[in-house]
């Protein structure tokens, strides 16, 4: 068995990696100051950007929930990988081949990575299913939905041949054992014993962010399959179907470029919104769209705004409805405007791009209603507004949905839009729509509002914010950025000079100290190792300095504000010892030797000081 992989190889892996490019498949990064970029953590819940990453560093750390780290960290925590498997997948990613030391045992293969593979070879049997005679059902059906060999081949579209063991034959010839395939959910087992999960359906590989398949929703053909009209993947290790959003990995960029997302409600749906041009379209995988479908999306788009835009198309029907009414329940976790689209006549996207053409899917979308006013129009469906009686039941059944609008410039303006709704006075709505928020909070949130997302633990560290604001701690701090950011740019005298210095601020003296063993800053990686050897409490402050965007708009001006930083450092030390040296002269005689001593340093002092101003 191969043994752990070179120290060597591990560190070349991750030099040549860009830790931008891996965290931004998951996270819109937008640029924050010189060298640094900034989203929403993808390891808790938050209105607004905490979450930094130092490129040039290999580094990130959240400032709110204190994690950080280094590309692997990111990997292990995300995909609940192995450090082995991290390694491994992004060696494959950047076409490196790796080297491992005999006669050391490997670490613990978790088993993750071969439920991807194994996914990964079905999604490949799929496909070339897809061509044979068997499958003519299949391509018969996506053809009379205006999808042709082109579109199935971009959306990975195949075949599950009727057999009971196709797939599972084939991938045992590629060494895929029974109990693999039975965790990646792409076998069954009954009485008679393991058999496909999927056969005689049109299969759709379902993928996660990165693009790696990760399970398969599938659709019955024929009559005497018994089965569900959609069989999806069972949960598994990798695949969990509160968390995917079917066509993201083909969505995500132009979704992080527009601040704009499209929700639809199937395979098929997203097909033909991206082929008509709606390149922002993703679907849930048989479940309803939910909090976790929404802390997902509002990474990728960076919601940090209300400059971005959330469209759901439902269809009119009851189960439409009230999947809308579901979905308006947890919209108010984005930052952006939600819409609701409904197609004309009922139609569908799919429906609606084969009876009418592209250009009516993309009026679809243009022409969405924000879901407030859908919602309202829900409520009041049922009443009967040419009765005094139908009005006022009208009226109190929608009024808590805008008493649950908290901007204060919206809300009055959903009062006037219910009155003008119901064909009631503006005052009269505007009273019953402020009992209505008065009304019991945990009753009106049932009615209207999602659960609130569950703070992170209070975690026990500290942070910048713990700093004392005092002058002293504002240089160290500075410095102590500036140091590990573009340390590696400074003369490297004035810098060992400068982290010599004693700080007077207890965590920041914890960092420096560490720093200032550093052996080599020119070195890539210096200052992730150094956060790592800081001692706690103080390693989540090391993480925030590292990260922090220093407060400069080039590098070339923040390295001259680092240099002036280590500079004023130094001056610190040298007026700190000659005042200590004035008041030990006070004590000892003038003519003795100690005071000589003492006198010819003060000179020295002095004179260091004014090569230091010099060199301004």
């Amino acid at each position: 068995m191969a043994g752990r992989i070179r120290q060597a190889d591990v560190d070349e892996v991750k030099a040549r990696t860009d830790i931008a490019d891996i965290i931004g498949e998951r996270v819109a990064l937008k640029p924050a100051g010189v060298g640094s970029m900034k989203g929403l953590c993808p390891f808790h819940d938050e209105r607004s950007p905490s979450f930094n990453v130092r490129p040039q560093v290999g580094f990130y750390h959240c400032f709110g929930c204190g994690e950080s780290g280094d590309v692997y960290t990111f990997l292990r925590r995300m995909d609940h990988l192995s450090f082995t498997e991290a390694v491994e997948r992004l060696a494959g990613r950047i076409g490196y081949a790796l080297h491992y030391e005999d006669g050391v045992a490997a670490p613990q293969n978790s088993g993750r990575a071969r439920l991807y593979e194994a996914n990964a070879a079905a999604a490949e049997y799929f496909r070339a299913q897809l061509a044979t005679g068997e499958a003519d059902a299949g391509r018969r059906f996506l053809g009379e939905r205006g999808f042709d060999a082109g579109a199935a081949a971009h959306f990975g579209v195949g075949f599950a041949p009727r057999g009971w063991s196709g797939m599972l034959d084939a991938l045992s010839k590629r060494g895929f054992s029974r109990e693999e395939l039975l965790a990646a959910g792409l076998v069954s087992q009954g009485q008679r014993g393991v058999y496909d999960r999927f056969r005689g359906r049109l299969v759709w590989p379902i993928r996660d962010v990165t693009g790696q398949t990760i399970g398969f929703g599938a659709r019955r053909l024929f009559d005497d399959d018994n089965g569900p009209k959609y069989l999806n993947t069972p949960e598994t290790p990798i695949y969990r179907k509160a968390q995917v959003l079917y066509g993201l990995d083909l969505a995500k960029r132009d979704v992080s470029r527009q601040h704009r997302v499209v929700v639809v409600e199937g395979y098929t749906d997203v097909m033909a919104c991206h082929l008509a041009g709606v390149t922002t379209a993703i679907a849930t995988c048989g479940t309803a769209f939910g909090a976790d479908h929404i802390s997902v999306l509002r990474r990728v788009m960076g919601d940090d705004s209300q400059a971005g835009e959330v469209v759901f198309t439902f269809d009119p029907d009851a189960a439409g409805q009230k999947a809308a009414l579901r979905a308006f329940a947890d919209a108010k976790r984005f930052h952006a405007q939600t819409y609701v689209a409904t197609g004309p006549d009922g139609l569908d996207p799919c429906d609606l791009r084969l009876q009418r053409g592209d250009g009516a899917v993309r009026g679809l979308i243009e022409s969405k209603a924000p879901m407030v006013e859908f919602v309202l129009d829900q409520r009041i469906a049922t009443y009967d507004l040419a009765s005094v009686e139908g009005r006022i039941g009208a009226l109190r059944s929608a009024a808590p949905v805008v008493a649950d609008l908290r901007d204060p410039l919206i809300q009055p303006e959903y009062v006037r839009v219910l009155a003008r709704r119901l064909g009631m006075d503006t005052e009269d709505v505007r009273r019953e729509v402020e009992r209505a928020g008065r009304r019991d909070p945990d009753e009106r949130r049932r009615m209207t509002a999602a659960p609130a997302a569950e703070e992170p633990a209070p975690v026990q560290r500290v942070t910048i914010a713990h700093l004392p604001r005092t002058p002293d701690a504002a240089l160290e701090r500075d410095a102590l950025m500036g140091f590990l950011q573009f340390g590696h740019r400074l003369d490297t005298a004035l810098l060992r000079r400068a982290v010599d210095q004693p700080f007077r601020t207890p965590g920041l003296e914890a960092v420096r100290q560490v720093v200032a063993e550093a052996a080599d800053v020119s070195r890539p990686g210096w200052a992730v190792e150094a956060i790592d050897a800081v001692r706690e409490p103080y390693r989540s402050l090391a993480s925030e300095l590292l990260t922090m965007p220093f407060p400069a708009s080039t590098v070339e001006i923040a390295e001259a504000s680092t240099t002036d930083l280590a500079r004023r450092l130094v001056r610190r030390g040298l007026q700190t010892e000659k005042t200590e040296l004035l008041g030990a002269i006070q004590r000892v005689p003038a003519d003795s030797e100690q005071g000589r001593r003492i006198r010819l340093r003060l000179r020295e002092l002095d004179v260091e000081r004014q090569r230091i101003d010099a060199e301004d």
